[in-house]
């Protein structure tokens, strides 16, 4: 049975997050016995979280629906297998690390992906301030060039773990099992990957 055709750009509204993992986790068992329409919900719940993870993780928005596209089949793939042991999220980012760390790993084998070329396709998914005047658009563009820079150059793990915690809001109980780490182990990423952000954006906090 194939993989149901994926519609990467839709976006749906979040759920309670209470009751989001209960209904994500009954989706995933209808798809595990071939329910292609409940693992296209489950696409539609979770594809713009998967694709803003990849596309910040990578710096390129072109690749992050193709990655993305790839932890989806992955996913169906599992769906039979799938057993509810952690939130459906964590074994959802799990499935996105890897792929992530896979793609960072043969990037750095093939050389093929300059910093400079990062930065212009992370900008791709920024949207234009178009209220700002010329002169604060400029520095805006100047502290998100910054910003995108300073990411990208966070060890793969820091990087993710900065990721999630900031623009996913995930716990650090999720986050340390999406890493294999432990919560401390965690916080200690977070902490240096943040000391060095500030480092490299100390121009910036100076003004």
């Amino acid at each position: 049975m194939g993989a149901p055709a994926l519609a990467i750009m839709t976006h749906s509204s979040p759920d309670d997050q209470v009751d989001g993992n209960a209904i994500d986790v009954a989706l995933m068992t209808r798809a595990g016995s071939g329910d292609h329409a409940a693992f296209e919900e489950l696409i539609e719940r979770h594809q713009h979280a998967v694709v803003g993870t990849v596309a910040k993780m990578l710096g390129n928005a072109s690749e992050a629906e193709d990655i993305a596209q790839q932890v989806f089949i992955r996913l169906w793939k599992t769906a039979g297998r799938y057993q509810p042991t952690a939130k459906f999220t964590t074994f959802l980012f799990t499935i996105t690390r890897n792929l992530v760390f896979n793609e960072t790993r043969k990037r750095k084998r093939r050389k093929e992906h300059s910093l400079d070329e990062q930065e212009d396709d992370w900008h791709q998914q920024i949207p234009a301030e178009s209220h700002l005047q010329p002169d604060d658009q400029a520095l805006q563009s100047e502290l998100r060039r910054a910003v995108d820079t300073a990411i990208a150059a966070l060890p793969e793990k820091q990087r993710l773990a900065v990721v999630l915690r900031r623009y996913e809001r995930m716990p650090y109980e999720d986050i340390a099992q999406v890493l294999e780490l432990s919560v401390s182990a965690v916080k200690s990423q977070l902490f240096r990957a943040r000391t060095a952000l500030r480092e490299s954006l100390q121009a910036f906090l100076d003004d």
